[in-house]
């Protein structure tokens, strides 16, 4: 091994200390690194090429559905930002403002944008005027700020990344329609191209967005019980509409407000694959959305020919995954260390023997099971361990969850499952605001979403002992 190459680090074991070990795994894995500014990160190119692929797999997604890609600008004036009430005191605390341009004093503060509502709503009350310049199906891809006063790589950050869908709709039905077709969506997209089990329903009045006049959301559960908003979509009635002016002639001639909804995934969802995922060696990529799939290692490879073969299966082998060949110097240990920690779901080793025999052996990330195959076989063979590695992180995710869900129908057992069992907890809910606040006083847990799957657990709310009207899935959260 070269004299500048270290062996991988181990990493803090996660049932030691949860929290630095997620630390050691970003920055080992070289997924991001601190900055100089408080709360910002720097993506590293093998975080942004995962992000890269979370993007282009939605972005796919979004287009098939109709969305077209916009860019908006990052600056929101003042005055643009105060013309929806309920939205800009929901902002207000985490709002970054420029004041000078240069060395002068602007007339009107600058918001950097938190997001991008109210200039959505300012061209669009410039494009619509008829039933015909709707629906307008739009997504754009950029950063967001909000000042944050704790932070934590990808789960908290004071800017990051994500996509934010902001559509028009001429009546509520097709609003509604889309805003719960692109919950949908990110909940497909968690568990088919991530193999994260999600759990999808409405957030309460409470915890809904400012402005919206519903929030629905799809929420994950981390490997330490927590849970993770993983992403969420709005729908804002014809509140914003009206606050900005915007109205279309409908079929009959008659003036009226569209109906607006808004949908976001952020790099949080990077946050929610590392701790879905990972194990005390580093990450655990799923397939769909690894940098690199397959990892090619050439055993002995001072010896002729096996580098040569190695670059050869590479070629052969881009087909079907993404690949990458480490010819590098460092040792076969260093190596193996250094690709379980990227999280790297499938290894290839070839050495001279197996060139002869014109096999090689592949190793799973997941469960680091190791198969001989032949040489011939490996394209089909490739894709079907993909794929068992997804399915395999899935239902160990599934099961997690599952055997961390518990049921309560008292405080008293809300308060005592809160405090010795992590994971979610089903209870049933009168509806008010105090007994949700006194849950989270008391028991120290927040409502994640009231399920749209829901189940009849018992008549009275946990909380107060009245009539239950819906249950709602309570924890703690990221």
């Amino acid at each position: 091994m070269a004299d500048n190459k270290k062996m991988v680090e181990a990493i803090t074991s996660m049932d030691e200390n949860f929290a630095q070990w997620y630390t050691d795994v970003v920055k080992k894995a070289e997924l991001a690194s601190y900055s100089g500014v408080r709360g910002c990160m720097i993506v590293r190119p093998y975080g942004t090429a995962l992000w890269e692929n979370i993007r282009n797999d939605l972005d796919s997604r979004f287009k098939a559905l109709g969305h077209e890609n916009i860019m908006m600008p990052m600056f929101i004036p003042e005055s643009l930002l105060q013309r929806e009430k309920d939205h800009v005191e929901g902002f207000a605390p985490e709002v970054a403002w420029v004041t000078h341009g240069g060395e002068e004093k602007l007339q009107e503060r600058l918001c950097v944008r938190p997001t991008s509502e109210t200039v959505f709503c300012e061209h669009y009350a410039d494009i619509i005027h008829s039933y015909r310049d709707l629906p307008k199906l739009y997504n754009q891809w950029c950063s967001v700020v909000r000042w944050e006063k704790t932070t934590r790589p990808f789960l908290r950050t004071m800017e990051f990344y994500w996509q934010e869908g902001h559509t028009m709709h001429e009546t509520a039905e097709e609003a509604l329609e889309e805003t719960e077709r692109m919950l949908n969506v990110y909940a497909d997209f968690c568990e088919q191209s991530l193999a994260i089990p999600v759990v999808k329903g409405r957030k309460t009045d409470k915890e809904k967005f400012a402005g919206a006049e519903a929030t629905y959301t799809i929420e994950a559960m981390m490997h330490d019980g927590k849970a993770l908003q993983s992403g969420t979509s709005h729908y804002f009635g014809d509140g914003f509409a009206r606050a900005f002016d915007i109205q279309f002639t409908d079929r009959a001639n008659q003036q009226q407000y569209p109906h607006q909804t808004s949908w976001g995934m952020s790099t949080r969802i990077i946050g929610a694959i590392i701790m879905t995922h990972g194990d005390d060696n580093g990450l655990v990529l799923p397939p769909a959305v690894a940098p690199i799939q397959l990892v090619i290692l050439p055993i002995a490879q001072h010896k002729p020919g096996v580098l040569d073969k190695a670059h050869e299966l590479a070629d052969r082998l881009s087909a079907v995954a993404r690949v990458k060949v480490d010819d590098s110097d460092n040792s076969a240990g260093w190596k193996f260390a250094e690709y379980e920690m990227k999280g790297v779901p499938l290894r290839l080793e070839i050495g001279p023997r197996d060139i002869e025999n014109n096999q090689c052996v592949l190793v799973r990330r997941d469960n680091r099971e190791k198969t001989v195959v032949s040489l011939d076989e490996l394209e089909t063979k490739i894709p079907e361990l993909l794929q068992a590695v997804h399915d395999g992180l899935y239902q160990k995710a599934l099961a997690r969850r599952e055997g961390m869900t518990f049921t309560v129908t008292n405080m008293e057992d809300m308060v005592k499952t809160a405090d010795e069992q992590p994971g979610l907890i089903k209870a049933m809910w009168c509806g008010d605001e105090a007994c949700e606040m006194k849950l989270k006083e008391v028991a120290g847990v927040t409502s994640r979403c009231m399920p749209f799957e829901q189940e009849q657990i018992a008549d009275t709310c946990v909380c107060c002992g009245k009539p239950a009207k819906t249950m709602v899935v309570w924890g703690k959260a990221y």
